[in-house]
């Protein structure tokens, strides 16, 4: 009974230390993309500040938010964007609002008859990614 009694605490604090360890997304200063040119073949790396502006052709792409996860989980980048298309008359419109994922480019990126514009990532973390404790730190519960 004791060795049962005893593993279930170690479960317990594993499994605690595992909940404590896991961090939600960490929130970035920049969203990188990629832009394609399909007039000139030209593929550009666009380092946008968020909520800043950037131009590129006729659109103006704006990052509401950036967020990757700790190096420890999974990988996942995703942003909020905005990109407005500027016409040479001045008028404007709204060709794209939402998320988009790094790691699925093709699923959300910005597909026009001149310009594609997809997430590649996120720079500049707003504050450093926490390391996890260590299994080691997780000491053996006393015998009962």
């Amino acid at each position: 009974m004791r060795v049962l009694g005893k593993r279930i605490v170690l479960a317990l604090a594993a499994l605690l230390a595992g909940a404590a360890a896991w961090a939600g997304p960490v929130e970035n200063r920049v969203a990188v993309f990629a832009a394609l040119d399909k007039i000139t073949g030209d593929i550009t790396t666009l380092e946008v500040p968020i909520d800043g502006v950037v131009k590129f052709g006729t659109f103006r792409i704006r990052p509401r938010t950036c967020h990757t996860r700790p190096p420890t989980e999974e990988p996942r980048t995703m942003a909020f964007v905005e990109i407005d298309e500027f016409t040479y008359d001045k008028r404007h419109r709204r060709v794209f609002t939402g998320w988009m994922n790094a790691e699925s480019p093709g699923l959300h990126a910005v597909e026009h008859p001149l310009f594609d514009v997809w997430l590649t990532g996120c720079r500049q973390p707003l504050k450093p990614p926490e390391t996890p404790a260590s299994p080691a730190a997780v000491k053996d519960a006393p015998a009962q």
